[in-house]
This record gives C-alpha cells, sequence and structure tokens, in this order.
C-alpha cells in the first residue's frame, strides 16, 4: 500500500492542505495514519474516496431458494442441495441465501438480504433454480435494479409454463393472500375459490 504525506496527497485530490486539515479535525476525512514525526500520511484507497473513484470489492454469487410454505421444508433443503451441486459444478465460490413464504411476499428475510447486498454492490450474480423462485411478480423490475449495481440473474431452468398453468397459481397466490385478510363468509367463499382453482388445476 502506497502513503502519501498532506501535501502530496492534497495536490492529487485539489484539495488545499488547510482543508485536509479541517477534514480530519470535523472527522470527515481521518489520514490513514500519522508517523511519529506528526505528519499526516494518506492511503491510495482515500485518494480514490475523494475522486470518487469506485474501489473495486470482492462481490458474491447468491444462489437464492425459496418455498412458499413450512410444509414444503423437504423441499427446501433439496433445492439448496440441487444448487449447491450445480455452483460446484461450476467451480464458482458462493453464498445460499433460502426463504419460506409466498413469492408476492416482499418482506421475507432472505430477499430483504439479497436485495440489501445488491444495493451494496456486493453480488455480481444471482442463481436460481427457476424463475418464479425469486418473486412471482415484478421478476423484471428486480432484474433491471440489480444490472444496475452490475448484477446479473442466472435462471439455470427456463423451461416455460403454459399460460393457463401461469395463470392458476398466480391466482392460488393472490387469493390465498388476501383471504387471510377476510372474515366470515367471504373468507369461506375464498378458500372455497382456492379449492376449486387448485382442483381444477390437477384435473388439467
Amino acid at each position: 500500500m502506497k502513503y502519501y504525506t498532506i501535501h502530496k496527497f492534497s495536490k492529487i485530490v485539489g484539495k488545499s492542505p488547510q482543508t485536509l486539515r479541517n477534514w480530519d479535525k470535523n472527522g470527515h476525512l481521518k489520514p490513514h495514519h500519522t508517523g511519529k514525526n506528526g505528519y499526516r500520511y494518506y492511503s491510495e484507497d482515500q485518494v480514490k474516496e475523494v475522486l470518487n473513484i469506485k474501489i473495486s470489492k470482492t462481490k458474491n454469487i447468491i444462489g437464492y431458494c425459496r418455498v412458499s410454505s413450512n410444509k414444503q421444508k423437504d423441499d427446501l433443503e433439496r433445492q439448496i442441495e440441487n444448487m449447491q451441486m450445480y455452483l460446484i459444478s461450476k467451480g464458482e465460490s458462493f453464498k445460499i441465501i433460502s426463504d419460506i413464504g409466498s413469492g408476492i411476499n416482499y418482506s421475507k428475510s432472505g430477499l430483504k438480504e439479497l436485495i440489501s447486498l445488491i444495493n451494496k454492490n456486493e453480488v455480481s450474480k444471482i442463481v436460481i433454480l427457476y424463475k418464479d423462485r425469486l418473486v412471482r411478480f415484478g421478476f423484471e423490475l428486480i432484474e433491471y435494479f440489480a444490472k444496475l449495481n452490475s448484477c446479473e440473474i442466472e435462471v439455470v431452468d427456463n423451461t416455460e409454463k403454459t399460460e393457463e398453468l401461469e395463470l392458476v397459481e398466480d391466482l392460488i397466490q393472490i387469493v390465498t393472500v388476501f383471504s387471510c385478510r377476510l372474515q366470515g363468509k367471504r373468507a369461506n367463499k375464498a378458500k372455497k375459490l382456492i379449492k376449486e382453482l387448485r382442483n381444477n388445476d390437477k384435473n388439467n
């Protein structure tokens, strides 16, 4: 690591030595260290910081896995195992983030952690086994947000479902969420609708 005296540093970043002393005093920018002679020394990273040059970070590859309910924990374990095998076969270093919750629930802890890491520019790639494992709706919005932070999303299985099957799955998710807020007859009607949708799905 290379270090610069306050006078050399001031010339590089285009600030006067007095400005740098004021920054040190008010805590805006402390020198990397102070020598035994009392001189302030600044690092190369601080040069980049002042000049707004992005310091390169080690970015993670995240394997994201999700199931809708606690009843599917076994499925989640298989999903995680498959994800690990896939990423290991690629020879990539990775981290697994998993969630249990609906694809239209955007408050899941794992999803929030993932969004936070993307926002900090700490993720190079998100890997999901199926597109709807990330979110049921709004995938394109998250994909766009990821791209803004130099992060790509890889979908392992891009097998397209029929429009009818996707519609049934989406309706079941939506009705299930909103039925939890209903009471009495309206709740019973919602449950009946969910049952009919599931039966139609099985018959088709």
